[in-house]
């Protein structure tokens, strides 16, 4: 019984200096992102839709979703000008193609493909800019109806896996 008490107490003087190294860092978020403590401000420039097919609404809701998944995730001030990193691009492309197809040479399977082209500058470490193209894409089908009634459910799921992709680039060097 001794040794079991004595095999506890290592084990918790073990994770105990673990927790105590990670918080030394002062980088770390349970979001998994690395901010440096520097870092402090992040602007979003409104992100253009210069894709062929064009939805209405697609720049607004993905420069929102970007604003938003950064505002959560981080405890970065969201500022106009003179950001510590920032963010600007383009939506560059956004296609629904055939994944399936029936019997019938109908589609059974669609597949919504967006891709956005991302600027990021970070001003307090400059070797973590990027200049690249993000792309997701969602599945649907038509059985479940056309896609004017699906879409704007699909922009915001392919949104939310876009951004974030986008920020772990930036803040999780992945």
């Amino acid at each position: 019984m001794l040794l079991a008490i004595k095999n506890k107490l290592s084990y918790a003087l073990l994770l105990f200096a673990a927790i105590g190294f990670n918080l030394s860092c002062g980088i770390y978020s349970f979001t998994g992102a690395s901010i440096p403590p520097t870092m402090k401000t992040v602007s979003v420039d409104f992100f253009e839709n210069n894709a062929p097919l064009v939805v209405s609404y697609l720049s607004t809701d993905f420069t929102e979703a970007l604003k938003e998944r950064i505002r959560n995730q981080s405890s970065l001030s969201m500022v106009r000008t003179d950001a510590d990193a920032s963010f600007s691009g383009r939506i560059t492309g956004y296609t629904i193609n055939p994944t399936a197809v029936q019997g019938n040479d109908r589609a059974g399977l669609n597949r919504l493909s967006i891709t956005v082209s991302v600027k990021y500058t970070n001003s307090v470490n400059p070797t973590y800019n990027f200049d690249e193209s993000f792309t997701r894409f969602k599945d649907f089908s038509t059985n479940a109806g056309p896609i004017q009634s699906q879409e704007q459910q699909l922009i915001k799921e392919i949104n939310t896996m876009l951004t974030e992709d986008i920020f772990n680039r930036a803040f999780a060097n992945w």
